[in-house]
């Protein structure tokens, strides 16, 4: 039977780098030896090394030469110096290994023969049977090569060119950056790697060229190309292909997306990323980042030029005319000066499914300025900021865009100004902290969200407000916190109707004085520490009154749950606020038992001198006593916590609204699920689902992927996502299919069948991440 690899192949040299070249690293001491060792301290004329080794000083400065062998013979007349045995030669912290060494003074040509190793300063390895170098080692030649170079990157070769400092190359060679080694040391096939008649390394261009390249997955292979090349792996960052993204989906037919990354400057590149599809015409997307000495600009752009698609009779067909369609998502951000900063964040898109059309990831999630907006509405925003240690200031212009079912964007109005304030002195007043708040706005919108033809009502809005609390903790753990809250705003309304375009001013005032009390009874249980903490809060105000000339625009949603529960005023925003006596109660309890493993749970409820019917039926606070509320978090084991949040009515303890989950991170499971029951959405739909997603190992590298969201409430898959997981360390492959049943709008359902490829050192470094675009 022919051994494999063949004794001559690169695969052979590569894998015995598993043994005595890899071993070599560690390696920096000289070498012991049973028998008489000859040392030969010489000028640094005598023998230039090749490549640094040592990067502490080893004592012999620039000039010095040091020569270790079993055995040093110098031919005068020849002008020869040969070194046998162990032989290890240092010069200017560089060190190089082999059997035999030999300098030819007057040529200062060096050739070390029988397991040479050359040994970098950055610890890059260099092994062949023979090398040898120039007087200025600029040049040089080796047979048997190998190599390797941080992070784990191995290069072998029949033989290996060194034409200059910068330029290697070598013929009949092999590339990868995987293991070559089990964990017994026995060679072992990588899991990809690039063999070809040629490989040239130019390291001032960055660049790694092969001449009739193979791609090898797994030994088998893949891919063909006469020239192929790419950015290399040593380099920081350089221009080339990231990972392409393959789909095959309804909508868009077969899928090739090729992202290619062009380094314009040190602080500036663009990814340019082709999409062409079967179905629909190309789509380009592209991704600027930039850094300026100041700040920092980053924007993604997508054009295509074409029809639109719909669903008609459960076809999805393309109607109308071809026409521009694009997308921009855009942020940056610049220091003014110390304390000052200004930004601006960007959202547009022409077609309101743009991006279920053409499959644009990280839309909603990422944050381009200082507000966020909900899912399926951009928004466009400049800012500007101060913050110090003792004040905020803000100061934004707001613009938004609804891509939901029946959003009107005539009817949503433009913040231009919004004006937001805070400022804390430094000392105490009347011996606690006092905190002063201001807000103003201006609102803008051309049509009423009720009609067309009534005009949108303009609203401008001034807010002072003072707080002002004092924290007393008693000997015995009682602790209470009075405070006081005083709020004046100011408003002017034009456009209330069509009839009445008159501009209207009003004011009004509030406050509230109150005491939290809190009292924590602490008694430990063999490791476990377990906290009771009963908590109150009472809060008196004048009874609030609505009025119907101010419109509602901040205070919309709210949910009534424990992070409001000891707020004086649960509303978020300003349009309305709490009034009324009311009396706060709950009781929250800690077990902790060491290891990050704890739990956590709070119960309580509202009570109020009487209704308060300006409140939301939908709350549970408008009644005397509002709805129960109760929260639990739990991490029982390391890598699981479990957590419940649920409002349960006043009055039968019926839950009203439930929210549920867990996260995963075991070493063969990772993943969480959500579960989420809402009887009190503000739509009046009951909303009842539940979600997940993860993935699992089934053996060290070969794993499953899933997501899934289940609307219980009208029993159907809204998505499904099962995929087949490959990983190890230097690929990963995911085959994913996605299965979309919600109707959204006209496109109807969607199939899709997703191919992920990332490569170690083939473009993934540092944008692992673009996949979810």
């Amino acid at each position: 039977m022919q051994d494999w690899p063949p004794a001559q192949s690169p695969y052979r040299r590569i894998m015995l780098l598993c043994g005595a070249a890899i071993g070599a690293l560690a390696a920096n001491t000289a070498l012991a030896q049973s028998g008489p060792v000859a040392r030969l301290p010489m000028t640094a004329a005598a023998l230039p090394a090749a490549v640094a080794v040592a990067s502490e000083d080893d004592g012999l400065g620039d000039n010095g030469f040091y020569l270790e062998a079993n055995t040093v013979i110098r031919d005068d007349n020849a002008k020869i110096i040969t070194a046998r045995g162990d032989v290890e030669a240092r010069y200017q912290g560089r060190t190089i290994r082999a059997q035999e060494l030999i300098y030819n003074i007057r040529t200062g040509i060096v050739t070390a023969r029988g397991k040479a190793q050359i040994i970098a300063d950055d610890g890059a390895t260099q092994s062949a049977e023979e090398i040898t170098l120039d007087n200025s080692l600029q040049a040089g030649v080796a047979y048997g090569f190998s190599t390797v170079m941080a992070p784990n990157i191995k290069f072998a070769a029949a033989s290996a060119v060194r034409r200059s400092e910068t330029v290697n190359e070598l013929n009949r060679a092999i590339y990868t950056p995987c293991d070559i080694c089990s964990k017994t040391g026995a060679p072992k096939t990588p899991s990809w790697s690039i063999s070809a008649d040629r490989i040239v390394q130019d390291r001032q261009r960055q660049l790694v060229y092969y001449r009739n390249a193979v791609v090898k997955v797994l030994g088998v292979p893949v891919f063909y190309a006469p020239v192929f090349w790419h950015p290399d792996p040593q380099a920081e960052r350089s221009s080339g292909l990231l990972p392409p993204k393959i789909q095959n989906s309804r909508r868009r037919g077969f899928s090739y997306e090729q992202p290619y990354l062009l380094v314009i400057s040190p602080s500036q590149d663009l990814i340019i990323s082709p999409q062409i599809n079967s179905k629909v015409n190309p789509f380009v997307n592209l991704e600027w980042r930039k850094r300026f000495y100041s700040g920092q600009v980053e924007a993604r752009l997508g054009y295509t030029h074409d029809q639109d698609i719909q669903t008609i009779n459960g076809d999805l067909k393309k109607i109308g005319t071809d026409t521009s369609r694009s997308y921009v998502l855009a942020k940056g951000k610049f220091n003014i000066n110390k304390n000052w900063d200004w930004g601006f964040g960007l959202e547009r898109a022409s077609d309101p499914l743009i991006f279920d059309k053409y499959n644009v990831g990280r839309v909603y999630q990422d944050n381009r300025g200082l507000y966020n907006t909900d899912s399926r509405r951009l928004l466009s925003q400049i800012f500007a900021t101060e913050q110090s240690d003792r004040s905020y200031v803000s100061m934004s212009l707001l613009s938004f865009q609804g891509l939901r079912i029946g959003d009107n964007n005539h009817a949503i109005p433009v913040a231009a100004p919004l004006v937001e304030a805070r400022y804390e002195p430094k000392d105490p007043v009347l011996g606690g902290r006092l905190r002063l708040r201001g807000s103003g706005v201006a609102l803008f919108r051309d049509q009423s969200p009720l009609s067309a033809s009534q005009p949108g009502i303009d609203s401008r809005r001034l807010t002072g407000e003072g707080d002002w609390r004092k924290i007393t903790t008693f000997a015995n753990g009682l602790r209470l916190e009075p405070f006081i809250d005083i709020r004046g705003d100011y408003y002017n309304i034009a456009d209330i109707s069509a009839a009445d375009k008159k501009a209207k001013s009003l004011a009004r005032s509030m406050g509230t004085v109150g005491m939290d009390v809190s009292y924590p009874l602490m008694r430990n249980f063999g490791n476990a520490t377990v906290i009771v903490e009963p908590l109150a809060q009472i809060a008196l105000s004048p009874s609030a009154k609505r009025d119907s000339r101010i419109p509602n625009e901040d205070s919309i949603s709210f949910d009534f749950n424990e992070t409001n529960l000891f707020e004086p005023n649960r509303y978020p925003g300003f349009d309305l606020y709490e009034g009324g006596q009311r009396f706060n109660l709950g009781v929250r309890t800690t077990v902790d038992w060491g290891a990050d493993h704890s739990a956590r749970f709070l119960i309580g409820r509202s009570y109020r001198s009487k209704k308060d019917l300006t409140m939301p039926v939908r709350t549970g606070l408008n009644q005397a006593a509002s709805d129960w509320v109760t929260s639990a978090t739990i991490s029982p084991i390391t890598g699981l916590s479990v957590f419940a949040r649920t409002r349960l009515d006043s009055d039968t303890l019926a839950i009203r609204r439930q929210e549920a989950g867990a996260n995963l991170a075991l070493t063969k499971l990772r993943g969480y699920v959500r579960y989420l029951s809402d009887k009190t959405d503000i739509t009046g739909v009951q909303v009842r689902d539940i979600q997940g997603a993860g993935e699992i190992y089934l053996s060290k590298t070969w794993g499953l992927t899933f997501a899934a969201i289940r609307d219980l409430e009208n029993k159907v898959w809204r998505t499904r996502e099962l995929g087949l997981l490959y990983k190890d360390e230097c690929t990963r492959l995911e085959i994913v299919y996605q299965r979309e049943e919600t109707f959204n709008r006209t496109l109807g359902p969607s199939d899709n069948v997703l191919i992920r490829l990332s490569l170690a050192t083939l473009g993934d470094a540092g944008y692992r991440d673009y996949d979810d675009r």
